[in-house]
């Protein structure tokens, strides 16, 4: 009886355990004068835009640190592997630094990936901001129950100045204001509502993670409500991985779906008008709300800040789609 006891005592809190693993942290948020690093997990930045972007920060009230590599060179790359991932463990581990930036995206991330365990993150709950090949990170935040926030990096953040809108949205998020959005109605937008976990990003990178450990995709029981945006990746390409994502049983089991911008890519030679109508091809099909051209990418003049792992609200209507975020 001792021994069925014991037994089921350690099942039950390797249960308790993995349900605490699974619910996600929203990280503190930050008052002035705290610290906010500015890291380089992927390729080498510009020094003038990250030297921008600190200036943006401390405008902002907040005291910008960059990491020792985060404008080192190696191959393209800001540093090798190792020290990108020193540079982010160092940024996670610190207790004076408060929220993390990246300084652009280009490639690179993943290799930082496989050096930082999962339990990092959930250990060291802190923003981490950033897009394109942030992605990654975004996506290792949520496996292990973090939030994080999709957004501009340094150069957005300096380009666009501190008086404007999205930089406020920014700014207030930091501050504990969760955002909510209201865009212009789309014409091949299909309506309705749902409620899930938001996570997204960029196509290519979160597809290229599947079946990872850092995938945030593996949360698929939560219920989630997918954005995504990609640059440089054809029609043939996208239409790939959005088979990918169908053939893993994503799609199908998916509240709703945000679709970004998608720039740099050729002329259609398969019949659709553009990204779009061939998307709207395949996802009409599955009975959930989806809007189109919500300003999240890399060629538009606004990146709305969303964040990773919150829960929000989709509305999709013929006069506009909104989004809202609560905790």
């Amino acid at each position: 009886m001792y021994l069925r006891c014991t037994i089921l005592w350690i099942l039950s809190t390797i249960a308790m355990a993995a349900n605490a693993q699974r619910q996600l942290l929203m990280p503190q948020a930050l008052r002035q004068g705290d610290t906010i690093a500015i890291v380089s997990p992927s390729s080498t930045p510009d020094s003038t835009t990250v030297a921008k972007g600190c200036q943006t920060l401390r405008e902002w009230g907040y005291v910008p640190v960059v990491g020792p590599h985060a404008l080192s060179e190696y191959h393209g790359f800001a540093g090798t592997a190792d020290e990108r991932a020193a540079d982010m463990l160092w940024a996670l581990r610190d207790s004076t630094v408060k929220a993390i930036i990246c300084s652009r995206g280009g490639d690179g991330a993943v290799q930082v990936l496989e050096r930082i365990p999962l339990s990092e993150f959930r250990t060291h709950p802190k923003w981490v901001m950033g897009f394109s090949d942030a992605t990654a990170l975004h996506s290792a935040e949520v496996a292990a129950g973090v939030m994080s926030i999709h957004c501009s990096m340094c150069d957005g953040i300096a380009m666009r100045g501190e008086r404007d809108s999205v930089n406020a949205i920014l700014q207030r998020l930091l501050q504990g204001e969760l955002p909510c959005y209201h865009v212009p109605a789309h014409p091949l937008n299909q309506p309705g509502e749902a409620e899930g976990i938001l996570v997204g990003g960029n196509m290519s990178v979160f597809c290229g993670l599947a079946g990872s450990e850092y995938d945030f995709l593996n949360r698929t029981d939560e219920g989630l409500i997918l954005f995504f945006e990609d640059t440089g990746e054809q029609m043939s390409k996208v239409d790939r991985m959005l088979h990918l994502l169908e053939i893993r049983g994503i799609l199908p089991r998916l509240k709703g779906i945000i679709v970004g911008h998608f720039s740099k890519y050729k002329s259609p030679d398969s019949g659709f008008a553009d990204m779009y109508e061939m998307l709207h091809e395949y996802l009409q099909h599955y009975p959930i709300p989806v809007c189109y051209d919500f300003p999240i990418g890399h060629h538009s003049g606004k990146n709305f800040p969303l964040v990773e792992g919150c829960r929000v609200r989709l509305d999709v209507t013929d006069s506009g789609t909104s989004i809202t975020m609560t905790e």
